[in-house]
């Protein structure tokens, strides 16, 4: 009995120890199992990542040909090409109403910008009445500082308005006429206001300046009753446009520099938007009459400038010449007592600007060593 007992006691003693081992190899197997399943994973994870990697360089690869070389303006890297607009116009939108019907109308393709008094009212009311009709874009600087004094007009609505006391129109022209801001359009009539406007039209004058290939031109002066200070501006009655004028012992057919051929006067240039966009650089922020800036148009000519700069003879305009810019109403009431005359203070300031742009210039061609000079062999006209 007591031999059986113990037989059974040594049999479970002999189980249990059977199964403990059991149980602990069966623990460290799952162990391992558990330990082995994080690793693969973890390596399965970087595998995929890696698979994913190279998936997305190559990718990346296969558009950087595409890419390269595609131009983004400047700030727009984080933005996708599509949303990006590269340029803006000065066309008016409604405050209300579908704008989808406004976009169906033909947009304007020219601009007149134009430095505007209100004591010349009437004259730039004919001016601006017939380029409205031609569906040009006006803007108007007024370097007097009176913008109420136009609402009386039916078109005052309908034309855009910046107002700076005593700025001329170059002043105005370097801020708010930013190439691409005027990139929508293809020609910028630069304008001053004295200019009498009975037989010109700008649709015909545009006809001819693409067929002639003009990208800086001017309508001819009619010397009859023009103010005219520089005789390649008079109107030739019998052409249609003329690139030259001839005068004994200074221009002839073998001049080859301003004023004689390729030049037009500041007073109501006409440039594409091409030769704009080069203008618009050349004007200097602090200069602001501009003078100087005529001899050297040619560069922006955008080719050859005495066959790409030119005067229209068969629309042209007449100019009064009357010097605006420096009078000063010095009581709201007008008085001629009043008055403060500092024209000949403008005169001198535009003369010294003058002399400040060409020594500029002439610093700038001699230290740019990059720069190819299109006329620098050319021999000068004499002046």
């Amino acid at each position: 009995m007591n031999s059986s007992a113990c037989a059974c006691s040594l049999l479970d003693s002999k189980s249990r120890s059977y199964l403990s081992i059991l149980f602990l190899a069966a623990s460290l197997i799952c162990g391992a199992y558990f330990i082995g399943s994080v690793l693969i994973e973890k390596d399965y994870k970087q595998r995929i990542s890696n698979w994913q990697m190279q998936i997305i360089a190559t990718v990346q690869n296969s558009n950087f040909d595409a890419c390269k070389n595609q131009f983004r303006p400047l700030g727009s890297d984080s933005l996708p090409e599509g949303i990006v607009v590269r340029h803006s116009d000065l066309e008016m939108r409604p405050l209300w109403g579908s704008s989808l019907e406004h976009n169906k109308l033909k947009p304007s393709t020219s601009l007149l910008a134009i430095a505007v008094g209100v004591k010349q009212k009437d004259v730039v009311n004919k001016i601006v009445e017939k380029f409205l009709s031609c569906s040009f874009i006006v803007m108007l600087f007024h370097y007097d500082g009176i913008v109420d004094g136009w609402r009386d007009l039916e078109w005052n609505d309908h034309v855009i308005h910046l107002s700076a006391r005593n700025q001329t129109k170059w002043w105005f022209a370097k801020r708010f006429l930013h190439p691409d801001i005027v990139a929508e359009y293809d020609y910028i009539f630069l304008w001053d206001e004295d200019i009498e406007v009975e037989n010109f039209n700008p649709k015909q004058y545009i006809n001819i300046v693409k067929d002639e290939g003009f990208e800086i031109s001017q309508p001819a002066l009619d010397p009859a009753k023009s103010v005219i200070h520089h005789p390649i501006t008079a109107r030739q009655k019998k052409s249609t446009v003329h690139r030259r004028f001839y005068r004994s012992g200074r221009c002839s057919d073998n001049s080859t520099t301003p004023p004689c051929i390729g030049w037009v006067e500041m007073m109501a240039p006409v440039f594409s938007k091409v030769a704009w966009r080069c203008v618009w650089y050349m004007i200097q922020n602090d200069l602001i009459h501009a003078w100087g800036l005529d001899r050297q148009l040619g560069y922006c000519a955008q080719g050859d400038r005495t066959k790409k700069v030119g005067v229209v003879d068969s629309e042209y305009i007449v100019h009064i010449g009357l010097p605006t810019l420096g009078v000063v109403n010095m009581n709201k009431e007008p008085s001629e007592s009043h008055i403060v005359d500092n024209r000949p203070a403008v005169r001198r300031q535009s003369f010294v600007e003058m002399q400040i742009f060409n020594r500029r210039w002439k610093d700038a061609a001699k230290n740019d060593t990059c720069w190819i000079d299109l006329y620098g062999s050319m021999p000068q006209s004499s002046h």
